[in-house]
């Protein structure tokens, strides 16, 4: 059953919606582009691009891209995923929250403990590939760097790709495994009584200030 307007409140707008599925777009190209460069058994990946050498000169575009535009989300939603007592309590009873035991738990504002401990993760990573991407970048930049730190880069870049990857199939599987999650992403909206059951803070401020 299709909810109606008046069922439904707004959690993003069409511009925050637009950036996000921008990043995404580009994380999945940074992905398999970079995946075609790190693994040989990855290599057939690489068609995607036309080829070694043209996933060798996108890759590092595509990445700038994938950080500049996810600087503008940074920027909006940073203050929205400060983590407070009220997160660390409720990471202490993850298990209730995973089982669905909802009986006094802290109050959830816009955003939950988990996804505010993502987003970090999820800065940090973006950060750690951005700044080893740039040591390690051909023809541009590697040659003015020492030897040594391009060989930190390379490692330092590997890993940060490897924890963003899994913490993104985390946030994934988490909007696919909350019901009604991807319609905010989608539409920008959702239900109200999806908001007073995952994020009654959240709820409560909106409906105050309507």
């Amino acid at each position: 059953m299709t909810p109606n307007h008046d069922q439904l409140v707004q959690r993003y707008t069409p511009r925050e919606r637009a950036i996000h599925w921008i990043v995404a777009i580009a994380f999945v190209l940074a992905a398999l582009s970079g995946l075609a460069l790190f693994y040989p058994a990855f290599f057939a990946l690489s068609a995607l691009f036309g080829g070694g050498p043209g996933t060798r000169i996108l890759h590092p575009f595509i990445g700038v891209v994938m950080f500049a535009v996810f600087c503008v989300t940074m920027v909006r939603f940073w203050h929205l995923n400060k983590v407070t007592d009220a997160d660390r309590r409720w990471m202490k009873r993850i298990g209730d929250v995973i089982a669905n035991r909802d009986d006094d738990l802290p109050e959830v504002g816009k955003y939950n403990a988990g996804q505010k401990y993502l987003f970090w993760v999820i800065v940090v990573m973006m950060w750690l590939l951005i700044a080893s991407g740039i040591v390690m970048w051909r023809p541009y930049f590697a040659d003015s760097f020492p030897i040594g730190l391009n060989r930190i880069a390379v490692v330092v870049h590997a890993a940060s790709a490897f924890i963003l990857i899994a913490g993104i199939m985390v946030h994934v599987y988490a909007a696919i495994w909350v019901k009604g999650t991807m319609r905010a992403m989608t539409r920008g909206t959702v239900t109200r009584a999806w908001a007073k059951h995952h994020h009654a803070g959240w709820y409560r401020e909106i409906s105050a200030r309507k």
